[in-house]
């Protein structure tokens, strides 16, 4: 069964290239900011260009993040792509600016400790052995990054009995979060929709997934 994916509208870029990958990848695709068509997607597809700052603001006016929490609360599939990943966390400090996140996790999206920024081309990531998001992946293979920002030195709380997530890294300057996979929220620093057909397995990972 071809599964439909929203993708989320909220005024950042790269909607469209987001769109025509996950289409390439096997599902239907509604771009929308629309409740209704969020809530009723088999996925969510949360992309992100830009500030940190920015791409909360715009979320709101949508009220994407309710909608986020909502899908996430059923238990229903959302995947956040660069500034949509960084969006996911508590806060994020850029160029002085210091703005509330979403809060699915805890942790401070800040800038990295490289002496080149943005950090801008190909790297490879290191995932979990048990990680669905990279079966099939090589380790040398390579995913598309642009960013100056990321999650370093994160360490996620638990109480013992919550499954932490599953967490993959990848290196410049410092080590950062490059992806996570936590139940039904998935997100890459990286950008799947860029990374050729490495970022295809990935897309069609994600879809066969649920």
């Amino acid at each position: 069964m071809v599964k439909t994916i929203a993708v989320l509208d909220y005024g950042s870029g790269n909607i469209r290239s987001a769109a025509r990958a996950v289409e390439h990848a096997g599902a239907h695709v509604v771009v929308t900011h629309t409740p209704k068509e969020v809530l009723a997607a088999d996925g969510l597809l949360v992309p992100g260009v830009g500030a940190f700052a920015a791409c909360m603001e715009g979320l709101e006016r949508v009220q994407g993040a309710r909608m986020i929490g909502e899908r996430l609360a059923g238990g229903r599939p959302v995947l956040g792509i660069c500034v949509g990943m960084q969006i996911l966390f508590e806060r994020g400090v850029e160029h002085g600016v210091d703005a509330k996140g979403c809060g699915e996790w805890p942790g401070v999206v800040t800038r990295l400790d490289a002496p080149v920024l943005p950090h801008m081309g190909w790297n490879t990531v290191r995932a979990p052995e048990n990680s669905k998001m990279f079966a099939g992946i090589s380790p040398e293979d390579r995913f598309y990054f642009v960013h100056s920002y990321g999650v370093r030195d994160w360490e996620f709380p638990t109480d013992g009995l919550t499954q932490p997530p599953l967490v993959t890294w990848a290196h410049h300057g410092c080590d950062f979060v490059a992806a996570i996979e936590n139940g039904p929220l998935w997100a890459t620093q990286f950008h799947p929709e860029k990374s050729s057909e490495t970022g295809q397995k990935l897309l069609r990972n994600w879809l066969g997934s649920f």
